[in-house]
């Protein structure tokens, strides 16, 4: 007998979701309220000052090879991955030189050598820094990576020197968590800095490698991801842009989905949009069953939506900048920020596409936990490419502020689980998991929902597919 399963949303957690569900004994129906894949990270059509289209993506993102669970789905998708990626090893350099950065002749050392030579060899370190620094690291190691559920990144780091602090732990948590150290969660912090230093990287790649994307975020997975769950499942699977699932109510056999022009039956649901519409659906679903009285779960259901409505969230503002002929010193640099120099890192989008004559001469400056007014902000960043990288024609393309960027990853954060309902599950970067907002943390609660779905389907065990062996 095949099983129905739609998955409400096309973003990198929805299509990791109908990819893992795949298989014989399987349907598969993504509906995607959008015209193109990829929720929030996907691809916009801009114009350069000089009327030039260019295919920019509404934030740029890093992956990195710790991400097996992202990596595994791309390559299964058929993404090649060492075209579609560029890999930097670990570092953060500063336009003037300083910061860290993984010496040529260490780059193949075991993370735990190359991490200390990069230490050794960070330009503008005192010893009294460096020896800081390995004296907390130990401290995390030895504790297993694990704190207190209340401690903020500030309370882990206390004992490192200011400019330790400055060129290392600040840009990192920003990066990771969106959230400055004084108010961003110990424990995910510890979690990412042990995979990404101490951990498995994917294939042939370190665990600490940067991954910087050479094509468009809905090239790189979800448009991937569709075109192998056609190729796979052929005519049961179905792809519906446009299309806005409004609500859903539950149905003997299973879910009956409902929008604008549609309402259609399925036996499983993966609910794989965004925090806020979640919120609101799984919170009317709960309202309309308790009334009947014959759903136990309703209580549950309102529990979980008051749990993802109650998420504070976070924004990142990209401001994407242009220059006839320009091109930086590395595809990545750090920036110094400050309130009045608002950007925490600059991506050179020519190097990152090397073959698109649309690309040379395009930044990416990046404002993580960003506050203000678009323009204010735009202004701020203009101003800051004067001063730190000596940047005086650069003239803007897009400032594009994404309000809801991430959930705000602080100290003591109950997040919702995935289980909604019998047959009824959630899939989302926000959901409970070790990882902050991160494209792996997305991927990584889609592939469960998936996977969950082929187990009760009775295809195959939990460790076949994309998942043996990539956890």
């Amino acid at each position: 007998m095949t099983l129905r399963l739609a998955v409400v949303g096309g973003g990198w957690a929805g299509m990791a979701a109908a990819q893992s569900a795949a298989g014989p004994g399987v349907d598969v129906t993504v509906f995607e309220a959008a015209r193109e894949l990829g929720g929030r990270a996907r691809a916009l059509l801009l114009l350069r000052p000089d009327g030039v289209p260019v295919h920019l993506d509404n934030g740029q993102h890093i992956l990195i090879g710790a991400y097996v669970q992202t990596l595994a789905c791309m390559e299964q998708a058929g993404v090649p991955l060492s075209e579609s990626l560029l890999e930097l090893p670990l570092g953060l350099p500063f336009p003037d030189g300083s910061g860290l950065q993984t010496p040529v002749w260490a780059i193949r050392w075991p993370a735990s050598l190359a991490l200390l030579a990069t230490m050794l060899t960070a330009r503008g370190w005192s010893w009294a820094d460096r020896l800081g620094l390995m004296r907390v690291a130990w401290r995390w190691q030895l504790q297993g990576f694990v704190c207190a559920p209340s401690d903020t990144v500030a309370t882990l780091c206390q004992g490192l020197s200011v400019r330790v602090m400055a060129d290392l732990i600040e840009p990192l948590c920003v990066s990771a968590l969106n959230l400055p150290t004084r108010r961003a969660g110990g424990q995910v912090f510890l979690r990412v800095m042990r995979d990404a230093l101490l951990g498995q990287g994917f294939a042939n790649w370190r665990a600490s490698s940067l991954l910087l994307p050479r094509t468009n975020l809905g090239i790189l997975f979800p448009e991937a991801a569709s075109r192998w769950l056609t190729a796979t499942l052929d005519h049961r699977f179905r792809l519906r842009m446009g299309e806005r699932v409004t609500g859903l109510r539950p149905e003997p056999s299973g879910w009956r989905l409902m929008g604008d022009g549609f309402d259609d039956p399925f036996d499983q649901v993966i609910w794989a949009t965004s925090a806020g519409p979640a919120s609101q659906v799984m919170h009317q679903l709960a309202q309309t069953t308790a009334d009947s009285g014959e759903h136990p779960w309703s209580s549950s259901l309102g529990a979980w939506a008051e749990a993802c409505g109650s998420l504070g969230f976070t924004a990142i503002t990209t401001v994407y900048a242009w220059s006839p002929g320009l091109r930086l010193s590395q595809p990545m640099l750090a920036l110094r920020d400050s309130p009045a120099a608002p950007a925490q890192f600059v991506f050179d989008r020519g190097q990152l596409h090397p073959n698109d004559a649309s690309m040379q001469g395009v930044l990416a400056f990046v404002v993580s936990a960003s506050a203000g007014e678009r323009s204010a902000l735009e202004r701020a960043v203009l101003q800051q490419a004067r001063e730190q990288l000596e940047l005086h024609d650069l003239q803007p393309i897009r400032t594009i502020v994404e309000k809801r960027a991430t959930f705000a990853c602080t100290p003591d954060l109950r997040r919702p689980g995935p289980h909604l309902a019998p047959g009824l599950q959630a899939a989302g970067d926000y959901l409970d998991g070790p990882y902050p907002a991160t494209l792996e943390a997305a991927v990584r609660s889609g592939v469960a929902a998936g996977t969950q779905v082929r187990v009760q389907a009775g295809r195959n065990s939990p460790d076949d597919g994309i998942t043996s062996g990539r956890v």
